[in-house]
Order: structure tokens, then C-alpha cells, then sequence
């Protein structure tokens, strides 16, 4: 047969079977001779890998080990590893977090027979093997499958442990599955280069946050976001369809849905491996497919010859991508006003207006040109220092990663007790490579061109950059007010729910616009629900009123008796209204209640019914109108509707050092060598050898690696696909818009704001405390598919891995009214991430209240109390600190303002002393505390509320403590009003 870069790719999955950590040092065949002989006999026809990529093999094996572990002393004489570089992991297993360091000393695993589970391991991987033609293995199908289903447990009794066997027993801190896929994509582009030359090919897209911030809806929102992570996966597909997901470093593709649907329509693995996939079952747009899950750039590990190639498919395969969307778009609007054909105008306009969209920034470095290997010498490096010193100006030393004390170590050859303990290979170097790729491109964004088209007569209503689409020229000179016995396809379709009254958009703002409905078209191809799916349509209106449904529907809040006469007539004139899209927690409560007809009507068609009105009712006594639907309303559900509703930025902080280990923060997160070790290894070592070359070794940090890459990747993508879906949509009533690994963008309600924004920062780190049922009850949300604790996550019985407690993440959130334009709660949103960022000083939180009567509100504060300058510690979070955090304390704040017993008038009352309060900050915390055991009747925990408060406040902003409590109260009173929690009470008069 001829072996292609495929058949490499699977004779590296092959040199190292799965179960290898639990059959080492206990199968008499060697860890080589049963898993890994007998696929590689179903694969290639006999045990062992062929000849032809053997070499192949071994190389990608070297530098995939390289960056992460020694070699460890062998034998002279049999080549076996020295005694005590030797661990048995049934015997003594520990893992370790990638991220943290953090050891996990797990329970002895010598009750897990090695036949046995050699045996089970060979079965599931010959499942996975996939027939080719006349008696052959399909490569390609079948390294696909190894990659996607390998790491599923093949057994019950392997429970969680089978994601996370290391590769190498003697540092467990990276997976087997990490090893196996950066070996495989090695071996391929080793294969697939006419020089065995591989390369680090790094795409950008843009741009992004003027593509998304330019929306007028939610459902523009979630368009734009959603619409940039489809078009990075046309770019990361070029990739996947000729080298492979595992080519793919960051992201992390396996488990995507949009991957998976490539996996099974368009590679044709068998439909019934994703059976248990979420996204097959989904009938709504809570499918994970409508999920913004990728993210604008990636990195993927390429053969070198073909970097320029893959670039321009690349970028060509993206704007062919983009076109035929809104040639699409066209069509449906062309549909909705019954014309045939397209108007020769507006494609052209498309055209013109789409030229060169998306940008494509790209940067290729490859190894063969820049290093040398050497046989038994270190590589050398003096083309890779002349390159990377032109992005390194400074300084008379060696530039960047050649310059690090890692490096000075990493380049010579280490020796323990005469026997090679460390020996470098180029891929060593990867740091040195990445950091020059991520150089390369920053410098070819910064000299992209821009093209200007001229553009004619009125522009676009949302953007107002380009004229909008028409069917005639003539058309785009009518002022707003003469447009409307043009008919324009704009005036002839408005009131059908793609476009709003006098709206009339361009060819980018009418594929956001229209990218719902779109996407959704192609979904119910792929998945075929039993319903129809409808468009994503969720307004802020809906938002604002989720916190009303769902007290009305608990009982806690309001007259949902179905039988009332207003209820029922009310009910009754919705009914030719559409359902509208609810946050997912609402629309599961309705699904599983026992509730009557009225009842589900009135929660189903409310906010559309609401979107209507508002629509059409602008004229000059829209004001009046109004007040008498809020009557209406207020008759019908027994109180006045909510309508605030809150938007939250999550962005985690420095993963530009994370990623580079590059300057002081960087370092700061990279792991000695020795705390990447087994407890032996370690203490072994550092007992033979306390001073030396090896004791410098093992306390110098270990640089970046693929394998941490790969790790930062797949814990940011467990948490962007499943974890912050459901902190947001199950425990909270909310929608997701994106989630694109640190990055999140997310809509709820604002009852639920406070326990969300805490939520996503605690499973951010996978931390937890101890005593979390308390936790969970100060939170105020079910825990029971969730559980979260050192550096991990466990979500629906599977294990996440995910960044730790030293990474940590900023937010901001923006408490808005449901009628305030969403371009500029926008802004105000990025503006307080950025505020908690800079003032906050990271691992904050900034939340801005936009009161409709005017004025606004912003609280900043650390997610955990800390000294100036001082970092956080996550890892040491009890029960009692969670309370006691800045967090913890406007949350129960607010629940005690908005139950019985005390006056939300204290906040009031607390603004008037405030201003000639001394400084002093035991007499802040005593009158503090004064006042609200005196707005409470006398109760002592009150009183040590106020003072926690006083503390927390000259710890936050010792230069303005009282700014600080007055903008904390503001924020806990306005989220305690009536309607806003479980709580009923009376309202405190012109409190609202």
C-alpha cells in the first residue's frame, strides 16, 4: 500500500497504546507488544510500524517529548531505565495539574488487571478502525476516529481516569491523548514535506468587535459573534480536511459540535458514534451547534512547504464562504417580498462591499530553515537568533527564549551519574518558534491595507458605513421620509421580523441580520428535529422579564391564578402571537410544570406580543400607550413586570503570558521542572543530587511546550462548550451569545447576575469551597449536574480539566433597562471589563448600573479581598471566604435587602453620613454597623455585615472608602428591589 502522511499519523497513535501508564513494569510483553502490536497488525498487516515511517515515528516522538520530560538514564549494557527512574502507576499514582502544579495522589489501581485492560483498550480501538477499499484500512477515516472517540472510557469501571492516563508516569502532568496528538501531527507533517520540515502556521480573522458590536438586537448580537465563530471554522477546516484536528494546537476541536457534524456528514464516521452527542438531540436553538464556541485565531502544526499554500486557501476559503451567506441572505429577502432572482444591483453591492472580508492575518515559522540538528550536539541556533533579534531589539544579550536561563540549561546535554538524563532536539525550541510566530503576525497586522469603496446616497441604518442593498441605484438617494411608497425590498419587508421599522442595511449587517435564520435552515438539515427550529430571536425585553416568569411561575411573586379573568382574556389575545425564544431555564420549567394553557401562553408570547407594540407604536403618545400596557400587565400578572435586564464580559487575564511564558508575568506561571514530577523522581533527585547542572535543571521552569498549550486549549474548551453554557443557561436564566475559550458574552437576568458572574469566575479555575453546600446556598442555584474543586470540573459524570487556581479572569457586567440602544450598553459593557482590568488591577469584577431616569453606577472590586499588589489566592477559598468576599458580601447583602426584617432605606440613609464620615476606618466600621443594626430592628449579624463592609471598603479603595460603600449599596439595593429575587416583600415607597 502507499503510505501516506495518514498512515504516519496512525503509526503514531499506535507506538504508545492508551493504557500505556496502567501496564508498565506489569506486562511481561512490554507496554509496546499488546495494544500497540495488535493495532498495528489490523492496520498495517503485521506487528510494528513499516520500515518507510518508522524513522518517521521515533523523530515525532523525540520532539513531542522534548519540551515536556527528560529522557531519565538508561542501562549501558540492556537499555533499561535506572531503578529509581523507574514508577509503577498502579503501585504509587499521582497526577499532576499542567497549569497549577497541583498533586493529586489518587488510590492504588492494582485491583485493574493488565490483561484485562490491555484487552478492553484493543477492543476499543479496533471498534474504531474503519474499512477502506478491497480489504484495506481507510487512513484517513480511521486516524479521524482515533483522534475523536479514542479518549471516550471504554469501559465503565475506568470511570473518569481514562481522560487523564499521563504519558509518562514520571511526570504525569500531560495525557497520553496530549502526547499522541502532537506525535501524530509531527509524524504527518514530517510526511507529508519533502524535507521532513514542519512549521507553526498562526490565522487571525477580523475584524471582530466592530463586527459584533454593530448590532441593534440581541438576536444581531449573537448573529455576529455566532457568524465569526462559523467562519473560523471554514478557516480551521482547510486544516482538519488535509492534516488532520490534531494538526490543530489551539483551539482544542475535539467535542465541537461543528467538528463532530464535519466528522460524521462530511468524513462519514458512523452516525451512530455521535448518537450521544448533545448537539443531535437539541430541538431548539439551546442545540450546542448555535453555540459561538471557536475563536478568531488559531494555531495548527503544519508541513512547512505548504504553509503559503494553506494560507491563501485559507483566506479564500473564508470570503467564498462569506459571499455565498449573503448571496443567501439576499435570496430570503428577495423570498419574504415574493420577487424571483436576484436584483442585479445589490449583488453586485454584496460584492463590492464584501471585498476582502473577512481580513486574514497569517505568520509561518518553520523549523528546517532557522534550526539545525545535529547528531549527539545540541541544535544549533544562530539563524533562529538572527530572525527572532529583529523582534527583539533590546538589549546586547541573546533575544527571547535564547536568552532565558532555561535555555542555557536545555542546550547542552545533562548527564546523572554518567548516563544521559537530558539530551536537546529541536523540538525543544518550540518556544523560541512560537514566540517568533506570534511576533510575526502582531507585525503583519499592523501593516494591513485598507481599501475604501466609494459610497453613494444614504447608508446603512445600523452600521451607517455603506449604502444599503437596493434593487435600483435611484433608490439610495430617497431620504428616510420618502421611502416608503418606493417599494424598496426594505419597505416591503419590514413588520416580518427581519428587519424593523425604516431599516434598510447593507450587505454585512443584512447577513447578521439574517445569519439566524440562515444557520438555522442548515441545522435542520443536519440534524433533522422532529419540530421545526425556529430562528434564534431573544430580545432584551424577554431577558428583562425572565426574573418576572419565573417568580410568577414559582408562586413567589404576583396573581397566576389561570382561572382569573384578566389572565384568561389576556391569554386569549396572545394566541396570534409567535412563541417567543426564553432563556432555557424558563422554557425547561414550563416544559416540565403541570401548567395550565393561560399560564404557558401568557410566559410563551408575552415578549413578542411586547417587541410588536413597540414596534409600531413611536408615534408622539407612545408615552401614554405605554403606561396603559404596563397597567394591563400589571392587572394581569399581579405586579409590575420586570424590566432591567444585565449583560456580563468575561475575558481571562494575561493568556498572552500564559501562552508565551514571556516577561515577569509569564514566568510567573511557568512550573519548576521538579514540580512537573512524581513525588520519587523528585525526591531521588534532589537527595543524589542537591548542587550541580541537575539541581539547576530541576528548579529552573520548564518553558512552554505544545503539550501546555495543548492543555491551556482543552481546558478553555471544556469550559467554553459545556461549563459556561450551563452556569448560564441551567443555574442561571440566561442566554449564552459567546463563549469562545477565556472569552465570554452572556445575557441574563438580574436576579440572577450576581451568582452567575461568581459562578463562571469559580469554574474559570475549578475552584470551590470545601463546604459547598453552604456555597451553593449563599449562590442561591442548583448544584447537582456541577462540582467543582482543584483545578477541575465535574459536569453530567465526565471530568474537565480546566485552568486552575493561579489563572484568573476579569468581568464586567452592565445592569441596563430593556429599552436602552444596545450599541451603547455595549460600550458601557466593554468599558467596565476594561474598568475592572485597569482600576480593578485583573482578577476583578466591574459591574455598571443604567438607570433609565439617568446617572449611573459603577462598582469595582477584586473578586477576593487581597493587599496592594499583592495576587490572589484561590487556592486556600473555605466556606467562610466565600462569604466574606467582596463577591459573597453584595450578594448576601442583597438577599437581606430583599427579605424581611431590613430596610432598603438604609442604603439611603447610609449616603447622607457618608459624606462627613472621617476616614478613620474603625469608626467607618462602627457606624456602619450602627446603621444597619438600626435599620434591622437590632440584628447582631447586620451589624457584622456593616463592618465586614467598612473592612472590605478601605481594603478595595483606601483613598475612598465611602465612594466605594456608596456605589456597593446602590448596587445591592437596586438588585434587591421588588420582583428581583425569591423574596416577596412590600415595596418601600419611591423606592422604584
Amino acid at each position: 500500500m502507499e503510505l501516506t502522511h495518514w498512515h504516519a499519523k496512525l503509526a503514531a497513535w499506535t507506538h504508545d497504546p492508551a493504557e500505556k501508564a496502567l501496564v508498565l513494569l506489569r506486562d511481561p510483553a512490554g507496554h509496546e507488544g499488546g495494544t500497540a502490536a495488535a493495532l498495528q497488525t489490523a492496520i498495517f498487516g503485521q506487528p510494528g510500524i513499516p520500515a518507510d515511517l518508522r524513522d518517521i515515528v521515533a523523530k515525532a516522538d523525540r520532539w513531542a517529548s522534548a519540551g515536556d520530560r527528560p529522557q531519565w538514564p538508561r542501562d549501558q549494557k540492556d537499555s533499561r531505565y535506572a531503578g529509581w527512574a523507574q514508577i509503577r502507576f498502579d503501585e504509587s499514582p499521582v497526577l499532576i495539574h499542567p497549569l497549577s502544579g497541583e498533586r493529586y495522589d489518587l488510590p492504588k489501581l492494582t485491583e485493574i488487571d493488565a490483561e484485562h485492560i490491555k484487552a478492553v483498550s484493543t477492543a476499543h480501538f479496533k471498534e474504531l478502525v474503519q474499512p477502506g477499499n478491497n480489504n484495506t484500512v481507510d487512513a484517513r477515516k480511521t486516524a479521524l476516529a482515533f483522534w475523536r472517540f479514542g479518549p471516550e472510557p471504554p469501559a465503565s469501571q475506568l470511570g473518569k481516569l481514562w481522560d487523564l492516563l499521563p504519558a509518562d508516569t514520571r511526570v504525569p502532568d500531560h495525557t497520553i491523548w496530549a502526547h499522541l496528538d502532537l506525535t501524530a501531527a509531527y509524524a504527518s507533517a514530517f510526511r507529508a514535506d519533502p524535507d521532513r520540515n514542519p512549521a507553526l502556521l498562526a490565522v487571525s480573522l477580523g475584524p471582530v468587535q466592530d463586527f459584533i458590536a454593530q448590532a441593534r438586537t440581541t438576536s444581531d448580537l449573537w448573529a455576529g459573534s455566532h457568524f465569526l465563530s462559523r467562519l473560523a471554522w471554514e478557516a480551521i477546516r482547510v486544516i482538519c480536511e488535509r492534516f488532520g484536528p490534531d494538526a490543530v494546537l489551539f483551539p482544542q476541536l475535539r467535542g465541537v459540535p461543528l467538528v463532530d457534524l464535519w466528522l460524521r456528514d462530511q468524513i462519514g464516521l458512523p452516525k451512530e458514534r455521535f448518537a450521544d452527542c448533545d448537539w443531535t438531540k437539541g430541538q431548539t436553538d439551546a442545540n450546542p451547534l448555535f453555540a459561538a464556541a471557536l475563536p478568531n485565531r488559531f494555531v495548527a502544526l503544519i508541513p512547512a512547504a505548504q504553509a503559503e499554500k494553506l494560507a491563501d486557501d485559507i483566506q479564500q476559503a473564508v470570503r467564498e464562504f462569506a459571499l455565498a451567506q449573503a448571496g443567501r441572505a439576499l435570496d430570503l429577502l428577495c423570498r419574504k417580498v415574493e420577487r424571483s432572482g436576484r436584483p442585479k444591483v445589490a449583488e453586485a453591492q454584496i460584492a463590492e462591499q464584501l471585498a476582502g472580508f473577512p481580513e486574514v492575518h497569517w505568520a509561518a515559522v518553520e523549523w528546517g530553515s532557522l534550526i539545525e540538528e545535529r547528531s549527539g550536539q545540541p541544535p544549533a541556533t544562530a539563524k533562529l537568533e538572527q530572525a527572532m533579534r529583529l523582534f527583539h531589539p533590546e538589549g546586547n544579550g541573546k533575544p527571547g527564549f535564547l536568552g532565558s536561563e532555561a535555555w542555557k540549561l536545555l542546550s547542552k546535554e545533562l548527564k546523572v551519574e554518567g548516563q544521559t538524563f537530558f539530551a536537546p532536539n529541536p523540538g525543544v525550541l518550540y518556544p523560541a518558534v512560537y514566540d517568533l510566530l506570534d511576533r510575526a503576525q502582531a507585525a503583519a497586522k499592523a501593516v494591513r491595507t485598507f481599501a475604501q469603496s466609494p459610497q453613494e446616497g444614504y447608508r446603512c441604518s445600523l452600521c451607517g458605513e455603506r449604502e444599503w442593498l437596493s434593487d435600483e441605484r435611484e433608490l439610495l438617494h430617497l431620504a428616510p421620509g420618502r421611502r416608503k411608497e418606493s417599494g424598496s425590498l426594505w419597505e416591503r419587508v419590514q413588520g416580518t421580523g427581519l428587519a424593523r421599522k425604516g431599516e434598510h442595511l447593507c450587505a454585512p449587517c443584512t447577513l447578521k441580520r439574517f445569519w439566524p435564520s440562515l444557520f438555522a435552515e442548515d441545522i435542520r438539515t443536519a440534524i433533522q428535529p422532529a419540530k421545526p427550529l425556529n430562528r434564534y430571536v431573544v430580545s432584551t425585553h424577554t431577558m428583562a422579564l425572565a426574573t418576572t416568569f419565573w417568580n410568577w411561575l414559582k408562586g413567589n411573586w404576583g396573581n397566576n391564578d389561570a382561572m382569573s379573568p384578566n389572565v384568561l382574556r389576556f391569554a386569549n389575545e396572545l394566541t396570534r402571537y409567535e412563541k417567543a425564544a426564553l432563556p432555557k431555564k424558563v422554557a425547561d420549567e414550563l416544559r416540565r410544570g403541570e401548567y395550565l394553557d393561560p399560564i404557558r401562553a401568557i410566559t410563551e408570547r408575552l415578549p413578542t406580543y411586547l417587541d410588536a407594540i413597540k414596534e409600531l407604536d413611536q408615534g408622539s403618545d407612545s408615552g401614554t400607550r405605554e403606561r396603559a400596557l404596563d397597567e394591563t400587565m400589571e392587572k394581569v400578572l399581579g405586579g409590575k413586570p420586570e424590566t432591567y435586564y444585565a449583560l456580563i464580559l468575561m475575558d481571562g487575564d494575561r493568556m498572552g503570558a500564559w501562552l508565551s511564558g514571556q516577561g515577569e508575568e509569564g514566568k510567573g506561571y511557568l512550573l519548576p521542572f521538579e514540580d512537573t514530577w512524581h513525588p520519587h523522581i523528585r525526591e531521588v533527585i534532589g537527595r543524589r543530587h542537591p548542587s550541580g547542572d541537575l539541581a539547576d535543571y530541576r528548579k529552573a521552569r520548564r518553558p512552554v511546550s505544545p503539550a501546555r498549550h495543548m492543555a491551556i486549549s482543552a481546558a478553555l474548551n471544556g469550559y467554553a462548550l459545556h461549563q459556561a453554557r450551563h452556569i448560564v443557561e441551567d443555574c442561571g436564566k440566561g442566554k449564552l451569545i459567546y463563549a469562545g475559550g477565556d472569552d465570554v458574552l452572556a445575557m441574563v437576568s438580574v436576579d440572577d447576575l450576581l451568582s452567575v458572574m461568581f459562578l463562571l469566575r469559580l469554574a474559570y479555575s475549578g475552584v470551590f469551597p470545601d463546604n459547598a453546600t453552604t456555597a451553593w446556598k449563599l449562590l442561591g442555584t442548583e448544584s447537582s449536574r456541577l462540582d467543582l474543586r482543584r483545578g477541575h470540573v465535574l459536569y453530567n459524570n465526565r471530568l474537565y480539566r480546566v485552568m486552575g487556581h493561579k489563572a484568573t479572569a476579569s468581568m464586567g457586567a452592565v445592569v441596563a433597562h430593556h429599552q436602552a440602544p444596545l450599541g451603547y450598553v455595549l460600550r458601557q459593557l466593554r468599558e467596565a471589563e476594561k474598568r475592572a482590568k485597569s482600576r480593578g488591577g485583573r482578577d476583578a469584577f466591574s459591574i455598571s448600573l443604567l438607570k433609565r431616569s439617568g446617572g449611573a453606577v459603577h462598582l469595582t472590586s477584586p473578586w477576593l479581598e487581597r493587599e496592594p499588589g499583592a495576587r490572589s489566592n484561590w487556592e486556600t477559598l473555605s466556606d467562610i471566604d466565600i462569604e466574606t468576599t467582596p463577591m459573597g458580601q453584595l450578594i448576601r447583602l442583597r438577599n437581606r435587602f430583599a427579605g424581611e426584617g431590613f430596610s432598603r432605606r438604609a442604603a439611603y440613609l447610609t449616603h447622607g453620613w457618608l459624606e462627613n464620615m472621617p476616614a478613620d476606618p474603625e469608626s467607618l466600621a462602627g457606624m456602619l454597623g450602627y446603621q444597619f443594626a438600626r435599620q434591622s430592628g437590632g440584628d447582631t449579624v447586620l451589624e457584622t455585615y456593616g463592618r465586614s463592609l467598612a473592612g472590605l471598603a478601605h481594603a478595595v479603595e483606601p483613598g475612598n472608602p465611602a465612594g466605594f460603600i456608596r456605589d456597593f449599596l446602590a448596587v445591592a439595593e437596586f438588585l434587591a428591589r421588588e420582583g428581583r429575587s425569591n423574596h416577596c416583600m412590600a415595596e418601600d415607597p419611591g423606592m422604584r
